[in-house]
């Protein structure tokens, strides 16, 4: 059912944790399934220095929130913008079409935690 990336990612998540005094917090969720996402940033000159999650969901939902701390680590904020939901689920190997919703909550949270640090900075 899954891609061997996404049990790779599930079992050994990458930058799985809270941190301390982020710059940007974005929290989504999906009320169908439940899944739950908060993913944490640290910026540092226009580039996101640190990443961290805690996912609250499947396997799918913590392999996507793994690979999106991957994807959007040393990016500038405006490459970290235009990382997609399809690039999320293209990089896990594919998802299952009952569960690509997943990558939704990856990219999206990724997206908010931006909009977060741009709004406590003052910028739109």
């Amino acid at each position: 059912m899954y891609s061997e990336k996404v049990m790779e990612l599930f079992r050994k998540p990458h930058n799985l944790g809270r941190m301390k005094n982020p710059d940007g917090v974005g929290k989504v969720g999906n009320p169908i399934c439940g899944d739950v996402l908060y993913l944490y940033i640290k910026v540092k000159d226009n580039k996101i220095k640190d990443v961290k999650f805690e996912t609250f969901g499947c396997a799918a939902a913590i392999a996507t929130s793994s690979m999106i701390t991957d994807l959007a680590k040393g990016k500038t904020l405006e490459e970290a913008k235009k990382i997609t939901r399809e690039n999320v689920a293209k990089e896990v190997g594919g998802l299952p079409p009952i569960k690509i919703h997943c990558s939704n909550l990856a990219a999206d949270a990724l997206h908010e935690a931006i909009k977060n640090y741009l709004k406590r900075k003052g910028k739109k």
